[in-house]
């Protein structure tokens, strides 16, 4: 009896995959570069627009969406919540500005090229979004999570995310397909009731999770019950129309309450690792080199432009919040990019006819080139400020 396909994908292909993740990631770790760019090579050499032997499936989507839960849950279990709401201020006038600027400057680059104000505005809200998996997972490698940049830089991320909501709503109305009143109102109760348990977080500072003492030494149920909160919260957050990142966020704010991070660590460590591995693979597989090669040019000038424009805002914003300049340029560097949830905004706009093909796969191009560049951005970014603070 053979041996049945794994959803499409043979064990042979797993172990090339794994093998292939081995000698990147040394090549990388030799380097000092983050693995998530193997991640992204391995999708953009085994992929569709490659040599074609994985497929950009439902399934290899869904693994991907679950390498996002998991690193929203994990951040959410290393963020202290008194230190979280002192950053309140950044996390909602610096989205705010972030997303009124980012469309303000398409708008005055549309009038020049002959776009619809819709069409501006959409792609406004696509470049002011940065990555939430490609930040969380570099600053953890660079141990900056606890440091105020990091602090700033999260709670930008974490306000950014919760905004995905209404700028999919604005998206929708735009398109002329506008959501339901009962869609708005469930995210709206659902908004809601993620406030009000922040709130009780930090009114309680601690909490006792049920069946805790049991199972302080039971590896088993550990895992199980650390992945009722990641993916109860997720599911929670999914059934009011919002973030099912944002849902695992707030289950591990609880779990940090709990003061029982430490044997979560331990027990979905593995799970993580192979969820977000498999995230960046299928940011990978979207990558089409033959429409990348034919748009060079344009492709080049835009993204030089985005990067500039994105790094030099955000250090603006976070010099303003108190940040010294050069924590702000590195912070700025950061947020760089075009994170992940502008693709659920491309698809929204594309579906609605906002954008026509042509737009929307230079945008997806667009989106994947930029997380891959991060962090040779970044890395660049810290050489400069390196080399001129030394100088000084």
């Amino acid at each position: 009896m053979g041996i049945m396909p794994l959803y499409g994908t043979s064990f042979g292909l797993l172990a090339a995959v794994g093998i292939l993740v081995v000698m990147l990631g040394l090549l990388l770790r030799r380097f000092k570069q983050p693995y998530l760019i193997g991640y992204i090579l391995i999708g953009v050499l085994m992929g569709d627009h490659g040599l074609g032997y994985i497929a950009n499936n439902e399934m290899t989507v869904f693994m991907g969406e679950m390498g996002i839960i998991f690193l929203f849950f994990y951040i959410g279990m290393e963020i202290s919540l008194p230190e979280f709401i002192k950053q309140w201020k950044i996390a909602l006038w610096g989205t705010l500005a972030q997303i009124l600027i980012s469309v303000g400057i398409v708008l005055l680059i549309g009038r020049f090229f002959g776009w619809n104000t819709v069409r501006s505005v959409v792609l406004g809200f696509v470049i002011a979004l940065s990555s939430s998996a490609v930040i969380i997972k570099l600053l953890a490698d660079k141990g900056l999570v606890n440091t105020k940049i990091g602090k700033d830089v999260l709670s930008i991320l974490l306000a950014q995310d919760i905004a995905i909501a209404p700028l999919l709503i604005i998206t929708s109305f735009l398109g002329g397909e506008p959501e339901s009143t009962l869609s708005i109102a469930l995210k709206i109760i659902g908004g809601v009731l993620i406030i009000l348990l922040i709130f009780y977080l930090y009114v309680n500072k601690c909490i006792r999770l049920p069946f805790n003492k049991s199972i302080k030494k039971d590896h088993e149920l550990q895992v199980f019950l650390a992945l009722f909160f990641c993916f109860g919260g997720a599911l929670l957050a999914d059934l009011f129309g919002l973030s099912s990142a944002l849902g695992a966020f707030v289950g591990g704010m609880v779990i940090h309450a709990a003061k029982s991070t430490e044997w979560i660590f331990d027990s979905l460590h593995s799970f993580r690792i192979i969820f977000v591995a498999v995230f960046f693979i299928s940011i990978g597989l979207q990558i089409d080199l033959v429409f990348i090669w034919d748009n060079m040019a344009v492709l080049s000038l835009v993204l030089l432009a985005v990067y500039t424009t994105n790094h030099f805002l955000n250090s603006a914003i976070l010099k303003f919040f108190s940040n010294s300049w050069k924590e702000a340029l590195i912070g700025g560097a950061l947020l760089a990019q075009i994170g992940e949830m502008s693709f659920l905004i491309c698809s929204t706009a594309y579906n609605s006819q906002i954008i026509m093909k042509y737009t929307y796969d230079f945008t997806l191009c667009l989106i994947s080139l930029t997380l891959v560049i991060s962090p040779f951005w970044i890395a660049f970014t810290e050489f400069a400020m390196e080399k001129i603070y030394k100088a000084q």
